[in-house]
């Protein structure tokens, strides 16, 4: 474990390049509008809300990076925000926006831009676990449905104890150096880790699970979107936007 120096600062790494093609076409998901707003402008605003988050860095689809930047320089966020070009994978835009980090950044997340209604308790408590001394820290939710190993002709094998199942969410929270050794030993051709966590379990490192939050739910399919909808009406019906 490390012990962090004061001044040491967290970033916010959002991969926001995927094109979203179970929402059906048209333009980048994280640009999809959410009650209005595109969804990846829900989700910086709720990164920057939290007062441990310092920096923001967005990875932008190429051909939309500038587009993006303007129209976050638009808002007003309580943390610094950066924008670069992210690339053609999750992990080759996490590992871009990883390269562009101060040097006085110790503490990273990692967070999907399509999970836009992400509650900012939530990821203060991912921040101070990490400063606590854990070296990766992920948020989870218990698994409720019945859970079933099929073999390849699609018969049940067995049916898995969901008791010690989690369905894991962003942001996912890292000390910086374990993360950029992750990503620095990662083979960027391998979809076998389909989170940052997977690759940091690949050095051996243990990675702690905190409660996760219901409302940090990924926007993936048209009924997600519905659903974030009726989440932020009730937000704002309550003052809370």
């Amino acid at each position: 474990m490390v012990n962090f120096p004061p001044s040491g600062r967290t970033a916010v790494l959002v991969p926001a390049a995927g094109r979203g093609e179970r929402l059906g076409p048209g333009m980048p998901k994280a640009l999809r509008p959410l009650g209005g707003i595109p969804m990846l402008v829900h989700a910086v605003r709720a990164l920057a809300a939290s007062h441990t988050v310092d920096i923001v860095v967005v990875a932008a689809p190429e051909d939309s990076a500038e587009r993006v930047a303007s129209m976050l320089a638009e808002q007003s966020f309580q943390a610094e925000v950066v924008v670069v070009t992210g690339g053609e994978t999750r992990q080759d835009s996490v590992a871009r926006a990883l390269l562009t980090l101060p040097d006085d950044v110790d503490v990273v997340l990692v967070h999907d831009a399509a999970r836009p209604l992400v509650p900012e308790q939530l990821v203060t408590s991912v921040v101070a676990a990490v400063r606590s001394g854990i070296e990766a820290v992920v948020p989870g939710l218990p698994v409720v449905d019945t859970i079933k190993r099929i073999d390849g002709a699609a018969d049940v094998e067995c049916t898995v104890d969901r008791g010690p199942l989690r369905a894991i969410q962003t942001p996912q929270g890292f000390q910086r150096l374990v993360l950029q050794r992750a990503h620095a030993s990662a083979d960027l051709d391998d979809s076998s880790a389909t989170d940052d966590a997977g690759l940091v379990e690949r050095l051996g490192v243990r990675v702690h699970v905190i409660p996760g939050h219901e409302e940090a739910f990924k926007v993936t399919r048209p009924f997600d979107v519905v659903m974030a909808e009726a989440v932020l009406a009730r937000r704002r019906a309550a003052g809370a936007v």
